[in-house]
């Protein structure tokens, strides 16, 4: 029963996909390589997933959450990821002075996911593109993996979902 324990925590933009500064028109989202196997072989592993993305943009007043969620549905059509897919989905819409609730760096999300639903802190990881990416998981007490530019999520995921996540 631990394989129930584990999770991603993923960012979106430069992690899943393209990173577009403030993006809000679905149209433009487009899939970064190797994130749809490495999620899928994530879930197969026995990952939960938990999207995890900042967008200042609606606290700039830029764009409003309904384009935000228009661009995750994209993403979650070319993802077509099989059942459940995402357990969670959390969007920080605070702009970088605004009071943060759920803004990366902060670890709140990462904390009550694993309270919510049982997860090992031990087999948790957040896959991210940035050092807010990075904070997050630190001050949550668990791993990170970074994604760079160009980078394939399948090959830096790979090294975990083939060590029990870590364990």
């Amino acid at each position: 029963m631990r394989h129930q324990a584990k999770a991603l925590f993923l960012d979106r933009d430069g992690t899943l996909i393209e990173h577009i500064p403030y993006l809000h028109d679905p149209a433009k989202v487009r899939l970064l390589p190797g994130a749809q196997a490495a999620l899928r072989e994530a879930m197969a592993a026995g990952f939960r997933l938990f999207l995890f993305t900042n967008q200042s943009g609606v606290g700039r007043g830029m764009f409003d959450m309904e384009a935000v969620e228009a661009c995750n549905r994209r993403m979650l059509e070319l993802l077509d990821l099989p059942e459940p897919g995402f357990t969670r989905i959390c969007v920080a819409p605070e702009a970088p002075d605004a009071e943060s609730h759920y803004r990366k760096p902060s670890p709140r999300f990462i904390d009550e996911m694993i309270e919510v639903h049982g997860l090992d802190r031990e087999a948790c990881w957040m896959v991210g593109d940035s050092e807010c990416d990075r904070l997050a998981a630190k001050n949550a007490g668990i791993r990170s993996i970074q994604v760079g530019p160009g980078a394939s999520l399948r090959d830096a995921v790979w090294p975990i979902l083939n060590t029990d996540g870590g364990l």
